[in-house]
């Protein structure tokens, strides 16, 4: 679900549940930032001094106590075990788009590359406050998790790879549903071949990754869709006793889905009528970009409802009790926000970028949980 010119299809293990929906691209570009380099002069010596070091940010003074109903950086659930520096950086790197932070963006960044641990951790602490984000029912809100997806690809069909990549039609509206579109409506180029369950979930995510036996590696993105609804097949599956009900992660479907590969997988994919056509790019290797306009850091980024939050934003999260077979037990921990998605809706809703491959698939197909947030307000 990354490298984002146009919606996506869903979030997380979501996508897989019920939800329809899919990455929002291009919402917001980055706030350029103007960072001034100030140089002294003296008219009074011959020759110039000798440079000194990079002056670090100036000391900050004790932490000024929070506004009413608002929470010291510290005492937030597990910051004693946070890697601070890490986060530290994860802010510098990600707090660019924000219209509301520059000056504080911009001390982060002078120290990210100088400091340790115990600086940046002073530095969030002194720099901060934390406001905890209610949801409108008073409820917990809902972590789910994506990744930028590697898979297989051929440029010919064989008997595996017999699911073909296809372009954007010339005409949208005549392709039908995805039923329809593998019968062959849609009159496109096929640009790779992909195995069946890839492509289905390749879809879903809304752009990765294609690697060919040649080593060569093209980025595919998404160009289009059919216009048909969203339908998650997990609910579908476990009513039909294909799946039990705490074993529909996406590794869980996509492995079904490859074990029952033919007219029986084809049927239940079929279920969900929306059809997704890509272009494809080469691919250089960097990480993904999200909707912000800014590369995700790996677990260190967000996808967020641009309605309640702004690109650039600092936040802690906690989320505990994952009811997906295989789930981490928790996460936590600073994160930015750098990216939305239209089945992310709501104040205290999250998508967790894991990263890149099949290892970050695996994980992010089992987030599901119940989560608290706050935002991380700077001071001043």
């Amino acid at each position: 679900m990354i490298a984002r010119s146009a919606p996506l299809d869903q979030t997380g293990a979501a996508r897989l549940l019920t939800a329809p929906l899919g990455r929002l691209g291009g919402l917001s570009g980055v706030l350029a930032l103007t960072l001034l380099a100030a140089a002294c002069a003296s008219t009074s010596r011959p020759v110039p001094p000798t440079p000194g070091p990079v002056p670090l940010p100036p000391p900050v003074s004790p932490p000024v106590p929070p506004a009413a109903g608002d929470l010291n950086v510290a005492a937030l659930p597990g910051w004693a075990e946070e890697d601070h520096l890490a986060a530290l950086r994860a802010y510098a790197a990600g707090c660019g788009p924000s219209r509301i932070a520059i000056e504080t963006c911009r001390d982060a960044r002078a120290l990210a590359a100088r400091a340790n641990p115990s600086d940046a951790r002073a530095f969030l602490e002194t720099r901060f406050t934390a406001a905890e984000v209610r949801t409108d029912d008073g409820g917990r809100g809902l972590l789910t998790a994506y990744f930028a997806p590697e898979y297989p690809a051929r440029r010919v069909p064989d008997a595996e790879f017999d699911a073909p990549v296809l372009s954007r039609p010339a005409n949208l509206s005549s392709v039908g549903d995805r039923a329809a579109i593998e019968a062959g409506s849609a009159q496109s180029s096929a640009l790779a071949w992909m195995k069946a369950e890839d492509l289905f979930f390749l879809q879903i995510q809304g752009s990765g990754t294609l690697t060919f036996p040649d080593g060569a590696r093209l980025r595919a993105a998404y160009a289009a869709d059919n216009g048909a609804k969203f339908v998650g097949i997990a609910r579908p599956m476990t009513e039909e006793g294909l799946l039990p009900r705490d074993g529909t992660s996406g590794e869980a479907i996509r492995g079904w889905l490859a074990s029952h590969r033919g007219p029986e997988a084809r049927r239940v994919m079929a279920l969900n009528p929306r059809y997704i056509f890509f272009t494809t790019s080469p691919d250089d290797g960097n990480e993904a970009t999200g909707a912000a306009g800014v590369p995700l850091p790996a677990r260190r980024s967000v996808a967020v409802d641009p309605s309640r939050w702004t690109y650039g934003e600092a936040a802690w999260i906690e989320a505990d009790g994952g009811n997906l077979r295989g789930a981490r037990a928790s996460y936590r921990g600073l994160v930015m926000t750098l990216d939305t998605g239209s089945a992310i809706r709501g104040p205290v809703r999250a998508d967790l970028y894991i990263g890149r491959g099949d290892a970050a698939g695996h994980e992010a197909g089992a987030v599901r949980h119940p989560l608290r947030m706050w935002r991380l307000i700077p001071r001043g």
